[in-house]
């Protein structure tokens, strides 16, 4: 077998059904999306719910009018089936052998160790859920198409806040394309950075009609959404796996729309009251200023605020007296001091020796005052108490104090 020498597609497509037969019976379980009958031949399309993977299933030995209660579209299956290749249009399909539906005890068990799964992954751990915002811009709603919980939601919103925004996703909320249709638009409404949070509506039903929204895929796209994701699936005994996932759980549609609005009224009464309640607290803390500035005014000081002044004035008039006071006789001592001391010096001066009649000899070439007659020279200045002489020394007599004695 090569380029030049190919295989015909009629060898190709019997070695393929050579070797799926020798893959013998298989057993395999899927959701049932389609059922038709065509005479005692009864085909249906088996289809993965974790998964867009489905595949045609043939009954020619009468498995499916078996069963009880009789299958309907949406059952969980379990199938015995042998792999057969159509040579012809190249198709593939399932043989049924044996089929057999997973009964409620089944898909309890299988929910509740999803559940065991999921939270071991921290999936319903409380810290890592998000805050609903307060007020959110445009809130994301998917649900049924024209269902009684879509207009509950829309109905319930907008009555407590008329100006609410809705980004609404019609989806299957039941059946094989549930799943895949509620992560679309979850996947959609999430990428848009208008949607503050996304409501996940259903009204509610039987355990069967509510498996999508216990389905893994859905869980964990949930649980990876950034946007805030409130679950209001069914009413208050229904509580399937997403109520865990998602941020909020909403017993119903009806209190889901309750809860993503604030109400305006009550906003608008309780702005009222903490408006009465500021202008009551501003008016008492005005009352108690203006109470205290009265009282502060009243006292004498402000009153009469000159009578502060005439205190300090007079202690001024006193400090200025004192000081005068002192100063006066502090002159007056300083003054006496200075009498008694000229008096003093003018006894002690030369001018005091010469008013009494002595004179100072000084010699008329140096200057110098003469103590000794031997040391005058050939003339002499004599300094009198009023005036002066110029002598000549015509003698000189060098003792007289024996002739003084």
């Amino acid at each position: 077998m090569s380029a030049e020498n190919p295989w015909p597609l009629r060898v190709v497509s019997k070695k393929i059904g050579d070797w799926l037969a020798r893959l013998g019976e298989v057993w395999t379980e899927g959701q049932i999306t389609e059922i038709s009958h065509r005479g005692r031949t009864v085909y249906l399309t088996l289809r993965d719910p974790a998964a867009e993977v489905s595949m045609r299933v043939v009954d020619f030995t009468g498995a499916v009018a078996a069963c009880d209660p009789p299958l309907r579209d949406g059952a969980q299956v379990v199938v015995r089936a042998q792999a057969q290749w159509w040579d012809k249009n190249g198709s593939l399909s399932l043989h049924v052998r044996e089929i057999r539906q997973v009964g409620l005890g089944e898909l309890l068990a299988r929910l509740e160790r999803l559940k065991k799964l999921l939270a071991a992954e921290g999936l319903f751990a409380a810290d890592r859920k998000k805050t609903l915002p307060f007020l959110p811009y445009r809130i994301g709603l998917i649900t049924g198409r024209a269902s009684d919980a879509m207009r509950d939601v829309l109905k319930n919103a907008k009555a407590r806040l008329p100006s609410a925004d809705f980004e609404v996703r019609e989806v299957a909320v039941q059946g094989p394309r549930a799943v895949t249709e509620v992560c679309a638009a979850l996947a959609e409404l999430d990428r848009d950075p208008e949607i503050e949070v996304i409501v996940i509506a259903r009204g509610g039903g039987s355990m069967e009609d509510l498996l999508p929204f216990s389905d893994e895929t859905l869980c964990r796209a949930v649980a990876e959404a950034v946007t805030p994701v409130v679950s209001a699936i069914g009413h208050e005994p229904d509580t399937p796996i997403l109520d865990y996932v998602a941020d909020w759980r909403a017993s119903t549609p009806t209190e889901a729309g309750k809860k993503v609005v604030p109400d305006l009224a009550e906003e608008q009464r309780g702005l009222n009251i903490s408006r009465t309640r500021l202008r009551q607290a501003l008016n008492a803390m005005l009352t108690r200023e203006s109470d205290a500035l009265a009282a502060m005014r009243a006292r004498p000081v402000l009153a009469r605020p000159e009578t502060m002044l005439e205190a300090r004035s007079e202690a001024v008039q006193n400090l200025v007296h004192r000081i005068r006071s002192r100063t006066s006789s502090r002159l007056e001592r300083s003054f006496d001091d200075l009498v008694h001391l000229r008096a003093r010096l003018r006894a002690l001066s030369p001018q005091s020796t010469l008013d009494r009649g002595y004179a100072i000899v000084t010699d008329a070439a140096s200057g110098a005052v003469l103590r000794d007659a031997a040391d005058a020279g050939e003339a002499v200045e004599v300094r009198l108490a009023a005036g002066a002489l110029r002598a000549a020394v015509v003698q000189t007599i060098t003792d007289t104090r024996e002739d003084d004695e």
